[in-house]
């Protein structure tokens, strides 16, 4: 079989991933709360918190991105703005804002990139705006948005900047303070190589939260709590303990010197793929062509096969791919792929130049 969904989730995980979730699961109740507190910390370091209170872990980026966006004191009238290729994990929170009276803005793609920074100037200058909320990359076609300078223009005009880190954690180095981010969500399973049921909300320590601490007495019926603070581990929900050390684990093996370049390498491979797709009549790729300017994932639509055909038929050759709308119907309509959505092919720290030379066998017999 070859596996080229690693946007979808890593796999295999590494042995020592695997051997990490078997021993957590055989581990003494009287042990957890050290194993937790440990395991927290490690984590706390790798991605450069230095108050580790200010990093919430939760069951995965879903519920963080929903903290994220809903545990603030949003007031009718404010303003939201994200981009137009968000995951459905950002797009609906942000979305049932409206609710609340709150207006949420998309800033759409540029000519020559996945976000337009004049159209989010012209936006931020119409004041209002509490909060922008991007993710990192485009879980579609892997296009890289430009974080630094979002930030930078949102913190200029008093705004607030959320990002969702789910799939450029592991691949791209992450140290939450020097990036200047106000919060952070991210996922173990993806480039983290960790299991599912982990995932984490970052809230830097000057950026105040609506939710009421659990330790707080409950107030009156329609009255408001007496205290506000950051999200607790009551508000995230438990943390799956097996995922968690898994999670560690995998953090020390992606550590290892042999894999510095794994990012490279498979935009190498990649690079290959994509060149050798343009050749191919009647596909198109979809996203930035600059392999630089993406992570290692190709999205491509075919001009007189369905998607779902395309699919399934990789399926049968025992290929894996990413199909439909990845969970992002909002960057599909963006994209022009919508209602069909794409064939995606996303390389992994596992993949092999084998599993992507077949995969351009069998796209060229289909």
């Amino acid at each position: 079989m070859s596996y080229l969904n690693h946007a979808g989730t890593s796999w295999p995980k590494p042995e020592c991933v695997q051997a990490a979730v078997a021993a957590s699961l055989r581990s003494c109740p009287t042990e957890w709360g050290r194993d937790f507190g440990r395991a927290h910390g490690r984590i706390c370091e790798a991605f450069g918190v230095a108050v580790p209170e200010r990093l919430l872990l939760t069951p995965g980026c879903t519920s963080a991105l929903a903290l994220g966006i809903a545990d603030h004191p949003w007031r009718p009238g404010d303003r939201l703005l994200c981009s137009s290729l968000e995951h459905h994990a950002l797009s609906r929170p942000a979305t049932l804002l409206r609710e609340r009276g709150v207006e949420v803005g998309r800033v759409p793609r540029a000519s020559d990139g996945p976000f337009d920074l004049d159209v989010l100037e012209q936006e931020l200058a119409r004041g209002g705006v509490r909060l922008v909320a991007v993710t990192a990359a485009c879980n579609v076609t892997g296009e890289l948005l430009p974080v630094a300078e979002i930030l930078s223009r949102a913190h200029a005009h008093g705004a607030l900047c959320l990002v969702d880190g789910a799939q450029t954690c592991g691949w791209l180095p992450v140290h939450l303070a020097n990036l200047n981010v106000d919060l952070f969500a991210f996922a173990g399973h993806k480039g983290l190589l960790a299991p599912w049921g982990i995932g984490g909300l970052y809230v830097a320590p000057e950026v105040a939260m609506t939710s009421p601490a659990a330790s707080c007495a409950l107030p009156a019926p329609g009255a408001t709590p007496s205290c506000a603070t950051m999200p607790g581990y009551c508000d995230g929900g438990s943390v799956d303990r097996a995922a968690l050390a898994g999670l560690v684990a995998a953090l020390d093996w992606l550590e290892e010197p042999e894999q510095a370049e794994g990012l490279e390498r498979a935009r190498r491979e990649v690079e290959r793929l994509t060149g050798a797709l343009e050749e191919r009549p009647g596909i198109r790729l979809h996203g930035v062509r600059d392999p630089e300017a993406r992570l290692p994932t190709i999205a491509f639509t075919h001009a007189e096969r369905p998607t779902r055909e395309l699919v399934d038929a990789l399926a049968r050759h025992g290929i894996v791919v990413g199909s439909g709308l990845q969970c992002a119907p909002l960057a599909h309509e963006a994209l022009g792929t919508a209602p069909g959505g794409v064939v995606r092919l996303s390389a992994g720290r596992t993949t092999v130049e084998d599993e992507l030379e077949r995969a351009l066998e069998v796209i060229g017999e289909l």
